[in-house]
């Protein structure tokens, strides 16, 4: 379990990023008479803008619950800020938080459980999105987590350069290792355009060792990363760059790294990549080419992660705080608003009525791109319930990762390494 002195070093952290973070709607005053729900959240840009509106639909149409959202940064820093008040008592009513860091915090007690609101048990979650199949046996553990913006790592492909070059969405491995050599243009010894590209990041990595038939963490709780498909995965990243020189030695860290993968696609410096589905508004939006969202290709089976984040009650919030972040959460999964999220993001929506109207509205008629990601689930993979599991990846396999992508280290030995950490640490 985590040490008083990491919960120090995170207070520290988090108190260097400012705590209090920024009011996302600058008119904050309640109504006499509400109930006040104060919200953290994450991610700037588009998805602030739709969420913020989605928070003024609801103060606008009840007259008993108000819901005071704050900007707290990324996800990491938003989660720094989340750690530092929980430690102090001084905590929001609700937030969202990443799904490998929910096992952590429901260790630690400070979550509240949702079972016994009105409506948890008939908000018509996609299980594979929601705790239920989000993690090994979330369905047997009290409700903490209810899935907001859900996402899974799907392709996304340059129409036209995979029209000129007659070529379609690879389904293997191998055809994709074919694909990109065939759209990699190398002029000299300049590459103007590699076939493929994706961050040196550790969800990527876990699909790529899923596919290769591993498992991060074993039924039985053994820390493995994933054995010989773990280190396949690497080695499989390793041939693209080294041998075929076909995929694009990823740079940068976080956000920047995915920032750089799609800026690269935009502009047709790399024909095809992998990226989140939340990007797929965007990419579609500033291409100047058509966008054709694909799903990730199969070595032994086909498997994704699912990523993105939950929302989550904190227990020691008054009684009617938490009753209006309750009341904001079952307006959330009113179909409207979870079509209204995913249609605007490219987030998925999280529960089957949503699936079921914009299928009869003909929207993924209309929008084939969106659907890609809703099919995907049949292949997601649940991720442990390992208390651990942030911290393995952030502070263990995140940075053996990128040493294997940026040198040419061999991933047996590197892996190995980031196996015995991680299983001292889980230990």
């Amino acid at each position: 379990m985590t040490t008083r002195r990491e919960l120090v070093a995170w207070a520290s952290a988090a108190l260097a990023l400012g705590v209090l973070g920024t009011p996302a709607c600058r008119d904050d005053r309640v109504p006499a008479g509400r109930d006040v729900a104060t919200l953290w959240f994450s991610y700037g840009g588009r998805n602030r803008e739709v969420l913020e509106r989605l928070v003024a639909k609801f103060n606008a149409k009840q007259e008993t619950a108000f819901v005071r959202a704050v900007f707290q940064g990324d996800y990491f820093e938003g989660l720094a800020k989340l750690r530092t008040a929980l430690a102090a008592g001084t905590g929001p009513t609700f937030s969202h938080v990443i799904g490998e860091i929910i096992p952590y915090l429901a260790a630690t007690g400070k979550l509240e459980p949702l079972d016994g609101y009105p409506g948890a048990g008939s908000l018509g979650v996609i299980p594979e999105l929601g705790q239920a199949r989000s993690w090994v046996g979330g369905d047997q553990r009290p409700l903490v987590a209810l899935p907001f913006n859900r996402s899974t790592p799907i392709a996304y492909l340059n129409g036209a350069a995979f029209e000129a070059a007659g070529l379609g969405a690879p389904r293997t491995w191998d055809e994709l290792r074919t694909i990109a050599r065939a759209l990699t243009i190398r002029r000299g010894s300049v590459t103007e355009r590699f076939g493929f590209g994706c961050p040196a990041e550790w969800w990527f990595w876990v699909a790529l060792t899923g596919q290769a038939g591993g498992e991060v963490v074993d039924p039985d709780g053994r820390v493995t990363l994933g054995g010989e498909a773990g280190i396949e995965a690497v080695r499989f990243w390793q041939r693209l760059i080294r041998e075929d020189g076909s995929m694009k030695r990823p740079v940068g860290r976080d956000y920047d790294a995915w920032e750089a993968t799609k800026q690269d696609f935009l502009t047709g410096r790399t024909a095809m990549i992998w990226t989140s589905t939340a990007f797929l508004k965007y990419l579609e939006e500033n291409a100047r080419f058509p966008v054709i969202a694909a799903a990730l290709p199969a070595a032994r089976r086909r498997a994704v992660p699912t990523g993105g984040t939950h929302w989550v009650v904190l227990k020691d919030a008054p009684a009617v705080a938490k009753q209006a972040a309750w009341a904001f959460l079952r307006f959330m999964y009113e179909p409207a608003q979870v079509m209204s999220w995913a249609t605007s993001t490219g987030y998925l929506p999280v529960t089957h009525a949503a699936v079921a109207e914009l299928e009869r509205g003909g929207y993924y008629t209309a929008h084939p791109n969106d659907r890609v990601a809703v099919d995907q689930l049949g292949v997601a993979l649940p991720w442990p319930w390992c208390t651990e599991l942030f911290r393995i990846q952030r502070e263990i396999v995140q940075p053996h990762l990128e040493r294997l992508l940026l040198t040419d280290a061999d991933a047996r030995p590197v892996l190995e390494e980031a196996r015995r950490a991680a299983a001292r640490e889980h230990g």
